[in-house]
């Protein structure tokens, strides 16, 4: 997919995307972790792996596939397939909905200029030299 990293103005709306969906999926995993009185192993494979999206958003590193992951976990604990927290506005299902067209906004626009991606992947300046002979 192609990305142009943007910055200024669109690129601190993409992190404030970012940071949203990435504060949402830790705050919602610390909230499994602090409920867990018979630890399943679902539970703690769902709660890890909300853990680590959530920071690999928050810090922009594989922005696209993270989000998109991001979504389905969004989507699987909004349907209660995954368990839902009980922790003050975590346990609507709102919460999980719009954290989910958060994610897949970020899977459709990028990670923006202020992420590890766009260090990593972003734009690059190709110097083709002058070639001495000419054929």
């Amino acid at each position: 997919m192609f990305s142009n990293f943007p910055d200024g103005w669109p690129g601190t709306g993409l992190l404030l995307l970012r940071a949203a969906c990435g504060g949402v999926l830790v705050t919602q995993a610390g909230a499994y972790f602090s409920e867990m009185h018979e630890p399943t192993f679902i539970i703690l494979a769902v709660a890890f792996a909300m853990m680590i999206i959530g920071f690999l958003l928050l810090i922009g590193l594989l922005t696209r596939y993270v989000a998109l992951a991001a979504a389905v976990i969004d989507v699987s604990s909004m349907f209660a397939w995954a368990p839902i927290s009980s922790f003050g506005l975590l346990d609507t299902r709102m919460t999980s909905a719009l954290s989910a067209v958060i994610a897949l906004a970020l899977v459709c626009l990028g990670p923006g200029a202020l992420s590890i991606d766009s260090r990593l992947f972003g734009r690059r300046e190709i110097i083709i030299p002058v070639s001495s002979s000419r054929t």
